[in-house]
């Protein structure tokens, strides 16, 4: 009979090299420098964090104004609106 202690088949070593990669999974722009590189899309989905003008709130928008929509409803005017209105 086998020795129970003795493990008849040897287990596999994982080599040191690293493993293949598939092509499809490799980054296409590696031998690019940095600057040259696509940029990647914002991680938080192109919000911004902003204080509103009128009250101070700070909040999260993708919004391109900076009024909270509270202040917003009030009928609060930010003056480089206004400014870029009367011309």
């Amino acid at each position: 009979m086998a020795d129970p202690k003795k493990d008849p088949a040897p287990e596999h070593k994982p080599s040191d090299d690293k493993p293949a990669v598939c092509a499809c999974v490799q980054d296409p722009f590696a031998a690019l420098p940095p600057e040259l590189r696509p940029k990647s899309k914002p991680t938080m989905g192109g919000l911004r964090k902003v204080t509103c003008p009128g009250c101070g709130v700070v909040y999260w928008t993708n919004r391109g104004t900076d009024l909270c929509m509270a202040c917003e409803k009030k009928g609060v005017r930010l003056p480089d609106a206004d400014a870029a209105q009367e011309e």
